[in-house]
């Protein structure tokens, strides 16, 4: 008969277990880190705003066979130098790549992320597919009134 031996096992604690990445493709964490990095200051609603951004974007490009942007949350969030949390160089695209779900704030964004995507996150900006910082000027935002202010931020549905 031959013997076994039983070799005690360390618990994994949750808080010591690693977290795997998500996916480099998946809408809802590419959306929260976004909203992160874009509107960490902001109260929900403004977290809210910003994402309902970016979906109206989606919507739009999908109505239309595609547009400049992308059509997808992934493609309309990481366009080049639309959401400059992700451009390269900006100091926020380090830290929004390093953010875990521990940080009170990305929790809150990937609440909405998961709202947004799955279509039960309401508009609160009036169809909008732009929207500034209150305060400074963009060229793009000449001649056009905002549909919300909302937060630190304007908001604008009628810039293509």
């Amino acid at each position: 008969m031959s013997r076994r031996v039983l070799t005690p096992v360390r618990p994994v604690s949750a808080a010591s277990a690693p977290i795997p990445a998500p996916p480099a493709d998946d809408p809802v964490d590419i959306l929260a880190r976004t909203l992160w990095g874009e509107a960490r200051g902001e109260p929900v609603r403004g977290i809210e705003a910003v994402a309902a951004v970016v979906m109206n974007r989606v919507a739009r490009a999908q109505r239309r066979g595609g547009w400049w942007w992308g059509d997808s949350v992934v493609a309309v969030c990481r366009k080049p130098y639309q959401f400059s949390c992700w451009n390269v160089g900006d100091p926020n695209r380090a830290k929004l790549l390093a953010v875990t779900a521990d940080d009170p704030v990305f929790a809150a964004c990937l609440r909405v992320a998961r709202r947004a995507v799955s279509g039960l996150l309401p508009d609160p900006t009036g169809g909008a597919t732009h929207y500034h910082r209150a305060g400074i000027s963009p060229a793009w935002a000449r001649g056009h009134g905002p549909s919300a202010e909302i937060g630190h931020h304007l908001f604008y549905n009628s810039v293509e």
